[in-house]
């Protein structure tokens, strides 16, 4: 018996959902290969995983609680790691995703869904913002240039995919 197909908005969130997955486990050699201190730090980076492999697990029950998890995860993950990596790391940018993911993941019927989400992603966004400063690493002033580096790069590869698997949903 054949499974019906899921709709392009939820198929595209499952396929955003694996790219992270796949890549996740990159940052730390990333860390340890560009900025050479602070990967046992970077690795706690790792824990989101599971989460972000919920998504598509729950993608054929309920479309919807997929959709609404991944910009979510990605929020709630993102908070953690700029407590973890400091704003001057450019982390908080990844709040730019799960914001695009909201604004892109929703059905017209579903839009009070939608404002409430972007509505969460930016009062996180505004507490950070306010709240943080130092890293929990004692990172140098040229291991954040670089870590800043990375995480800008990163944050425009992932809304470049984004925009390009979500054209025409």
């Amino acid at each position: 018996m054949r499974r019906p197909a899921l709709d392009a908005r939820t198929g595209a969130t499952i396929t955003i959902a694996w790219v992270i997955v796949a890549n996740k486990p990159f940052y730390p050699m990333y860390v340890w290969w560009l900025v050479g201190d602070g990967v046992e730090t970077s690795a706690i980076t790792l824990v989101a995983i599971p989460f972000f492999l919920a998504v598509p697990l729950v993608a054929r029950k309920s479309p919807f609680s997929a959709r609404l998890a991944l910009p979510l995860i990605g929020t709630i993950d993102t908070v953690f790691e700029s407590i973890v990596f400091g704003r001057a790391s450019a982390t908080l940018l990844f709040l730019a995703p799960c914001m695009a993911l909201a604004l892109v993941s929703f059905q017209p019927d579903e839009k009070w869904w939608q404002r409430g989400l972007v509505c969460c992603i930016f009062v996180c966004f505004a507490i950070c913002w306010w709240r943080l400063k130092d890293p929990v690493f004692p990172w140098s002033g040229g291991q954040i240039a670089i870590l800043m580096n990375i995480n800008v790069f990163a944050v425009a590869s992932l809304m470049t995919f984004i925009g390009a698997r979500y054209a025409g949903t």
